[in-house]
């Protein structure tokens, strides 16, 4: 294992640049300070509060049944022990964000990435890139459940086999990631909830997502999400509602190689747009919505 460092994206006149990495590093636990630690329980209490009654109760059980408290940070090595029994899975630690092939190399054998550092005090409400608090608040507690563990180890194969198709590909599968583990809800008996980690991790965008009269809210489709271009910098102006998570199992059943070709011969969608062939929950009104930056 090689001595962690803190690997973060760069800031320059033309906004952040993405800095990657692909070293796997032991938690440096001991070596925490009050301040990071402190930092861990402000962000959990936060969340917790604000996520019951809006977070899918797969993910809240979860995470109960993987013992993270707001008291300290987690050590990896004991979230191992549950989550290896529970469904195999194992956290590895990272310096910061992988390029893609070693992330899906990882999910497709069932490792999943988390960044060792936390955010400092004055990104507590925003940083531009996964920090701990994304990774194992965010991520980490839906491996715990069983068909969401399968779609994540499906997906991290799905990815190593776009690689090589192209980078066409990599793109519209980026998008199914985005738009599912990333920023997805699920509908429920008791309404929408919210499941995907770069929600859970964010007060504003647990509540936005929710609440707000903003956003779409429109089914879940496969061939609709991986034309669908999206938001990286601001709120997102569509979610896409699944309805269980067996749905993502059958969606990534298939093999995607002729999808790709014909996505291939098919425009993206704007993130905003609404499809007279969408099952809609939600029209937005698009009030906020900045009108250039889909990627």
């Amino acid at each position: 294992m090689n001595e962690p460092r803190r690997v973060e994206h760069q800031q320059t006149d033309k906004g952040y640049v993405p800095v990657y990495t692909t070293a796997v590093v032991e938690q440096p636990w001991d070596d925490y300070k009050a301040e990071d630690h402190a930092t861990w329980g402000t962000l959990y209490q936060r969340q917790r509060e604000l996520l019951v009654g809006r977070a899918s109760e797969e993910f809240l059980a979860a995470q109960d049944a993987m013992g993270m408290t707001p008291h300290a940070i987690p050590r990896f090595e004991q979230l191992n022990e549950v989550l290896g029994a529970a469904t195999g899975w194992t956290l590895i630690g990272v310096e910061g964000l992988l390029p893609e092939l070693d992330f899906f190399d990882h999910l497709a054998n069932r490792r999943f990435p988390v960044t060792w550092w936390i955010r400092r005090p004055d990104q507590i409400d925003y940083i531009a890139e996964p920090d701990l608090f994304h990774d194992l608040f965010g991520h980490v507690p839906l491996l715990m459940n069983p068909l969401f563990a399968d779609y994540m180890q499906a997906y991290g194969r799905g990815g190593v086999k776009a690689h090589g198709v192209g980078p066409e590909a990599l793109v519209n599968l980026t998008r199914l990631y985005w738009c599912t583990v990333e920023f997805g809800l699920i509908n429920t008996p008791d309404g929408l909830r919210i499941y995907g980690s770069g929600i859970v991790s964010s007060k504003g965008e647990s509540l936005y997502s929710l609440e707000s009269d903003a956003p779409n809210r429109i089914g879940f489709d496969l061939e609709r999400v991986m034309r669908t271009r999206y938001r990286i910098d601001t709120y997102q102006k569509t979610y896409f509602v699944i309805d269980s998570f067996a749905q993502l199992i059958d969606a990534t059943g298939p093999d995607f190689t002729p999808l790709y070709a014909k996505l291939a011969e098919q425009d993206a969608i704007a993130a905003g747009t609404v499809l007279g062939s969408d099952r809609v929950y939600t029209r937005g009104t698009g009030e906020g919505w900045a009108s250039d930056g889909d990627v």
